[in-house]
């Protein structure tokens, strides 16, 4: 048998709970959770461009940034491409007339493993960018920075790989996978790159 009033209480219980936290996430800014694991010129770009767009529309962001992504917090980082991994790599030159920027030009695996390419590759590619008005790693990290995104740098990461504090630009913070996940809990929007 039910009680009809414990039911009613029951409900308005859960219905002004439920209120509450619909009117705590309205107070409060959108709350952005990015992993960056890779540190390549290529795959550097998505959280850095997501976390730059996210703090510059006021969301508060923490990236945590471990493994092969933890080197774009170093000082001075360059990133590069990385074409022997990532065989589906369009290969577009940055020069030249429309016709000759516009072919995929096919590039055999074996080409890719030459000393020298990624080089080229990293160099052709910071060009396209840089005619197309894209901001470089740099300039989003320093954007990511000046709108407070949070840039957690992983400390297992940094003992594993030997990194020190001091590697790494003064504005991130060195923290373990448990600050991160008490920070994305919270998050409205989680991604891992």
């Amino acid at each position: 048998m039910s009680d009809p009033n414990l039911e009613q209480m029951v409900n308005d219980l859960v219905a002004k709970k439920l209120a509450a936290i619909e009117e705590e996430k309205q107070n409060r800014p959108r709350r952005l959770a990015l992993i960056a694991s890779k540190g390549s010129l290529d795959w550097a770009y998505p959280p850095m461009i997501l976390a730059s767009t996210a703090g510059a529309m006021g969301w508060e962001v923490g990236v945590f940034f471990t493994f092969y992504g933890l080197p774009l917090l170093v000082k001075n980082g360059s990133p590069a491409v990385t074409p022997l991994g990532n065989p589906a790599m369009p290969m577009k030159m940055p020069f030249g007339p429309d016709f000759f920027q516009n072919v995929n030009w096919p590039i055999p695996t074996a080409m890719m493993a030459l000393p020298g390419f990624g080089a080229l590759a990293t160099s052709l590619m910071k060009q396209s960018f840089k005619n197309h008005g894209v901001a470089s790693i740099g300039e989003l990290r320093d954007a990511c920075v000046e709108t407070g995104v949070n840039l957690i740098a992983c400390q297992m990461t940094m003992e594993v790989f030997g990194f020190r504090r001091e590697d790494f630009i003064d504005e991130c913070t060195v923290g373990g996978a448990a600050t991160f996940l008490e920070y994305a809990s919270h998050a409205d929007v989680q991604l891992f790159i």
